[in-house]
Formats: C-alpha cells, structure tokens, sequence
C-alpha cells in the first residue's frame, strides 16, 4: 500500500473485532515505525504506553466518560501518548518562538503509528476523551496523557466511508 491509498484508507474505527488479537510482530513494526517519527532536535518528547488485556479494558474505561466512546470496549491494544520534558535545544527554542512543539511532535509520532498500522490492515481512532488522572494511574505515568490510540482488527461491519473535508479552496492558499 503506498502512502495515497494509506490516506484514502485510513478512518477512525468505530466497531472493534474483540475475537482478534494484534500480533506482536504487527505491533513491534508499528513502533519500530513510531520511533523513526521526526521531533524538535530529535528530542521525541513523548512516552508510549502499550497497554494489553486488562489494562487496555481499563484504559478503554477511562475513555468513555459521559457516554463517549463506548466502542474502544473491543479494542485489544491502547497506546498512551504522554508528554515528556523538552531536551534542552527544543526547550530554548519553544520558549525563544513560543511554540508548543510538544504538541507537535506528538501530533507526528500519532501520525506515524496510524499509517503503520493502516499499511499493517490494522484499525486506530486517536482519542482526545479521556480521564488523565486514571490513565496515568493505570500506566504509572508522571507526565500528562496527551493522546490515546485505540488499536485493533476492524469488524467486518466497519465499512470504509465516505471522507468528508473541506475542498482545497478552502483550506489552502498561494501567494
């Protein structure tokens, strides 16, 4: 799969398959890939939690606070994106610009991991609901959770949709 059709394929998945696992050798390529992702200064100011079995079910809670996101119940895996501190150069040069390129970089290694999984015929949805403070209770995390990628097999009733965006007009401009 090259990269457009990655693009055209890869969607939020909202039906999970429960009865099938992500093999490890899957799951190691997706951070093998994750780990090659470009940050500020090569800092890659972030942590990734895999979280397998019971802690991904709690996890998958911790998430669906006010009815939200009850599908990540099925999903097998949840990776925790938590924020670490800057290296020393990016931390002079986010203050310098007043730029959170934390945020960024984090933004890109998600990024990364969904592609993979995508060229893998793996299923992600990137989760901003979530209950920080259980999360990193349940991950022994310092640092504040910043993303959570449920991750799976797609059930079969999960059908690829149709893309809604913006036209280019509207989102891009020359000058």
């Amino acid at each position: 799969m090259n990269f457009s059709e990655i693009a055209q394929n890869r969607q939020s998945c909202r039906s999970f398959n429960p009865q099938k696992a992500v093999e490890k050798e899957k799951l190691d390529a997706i951070l093998d890939t994750a780990i090659l992702s470009p940050s500020a200064c090569n800092g890659q100011p972030y942590h990734l939690t895999v979280c397998t079995n019971s802690t991904a079910k709690q996890v998958a809670k911790a998430t669906q606070s006010m009815g939200m996101n009850k599908f990540t119940t099925n999903a097998p895996v949840m990776l925790v994106i938590s924020e670490k501190p800057y290296v020393k150069t990016a931390a002079v040069g986010a203050k310098f610009k007043n730029n959170d390129y934390r945020s960024i970089d984090i933004g890109i290694v998600c990024s990364h991991i969904v592609c993979m999984a995508t060229e893998l015929s793996l299923s992600t949805c990137i989760l901003g609901w979530f209950d920080d403070k259980k999360i990193r209770e349940l991950c022994d995390l310092d640092e504040p959770v910043r993303l959570v990628i449920a991750l799976g097999y797609c059930s079969d009733d999960d059908k690829l949709r149709t893309k809604k965006r913006k036209s280019l007009d509207e989102i891009v401009s020359f000058k």
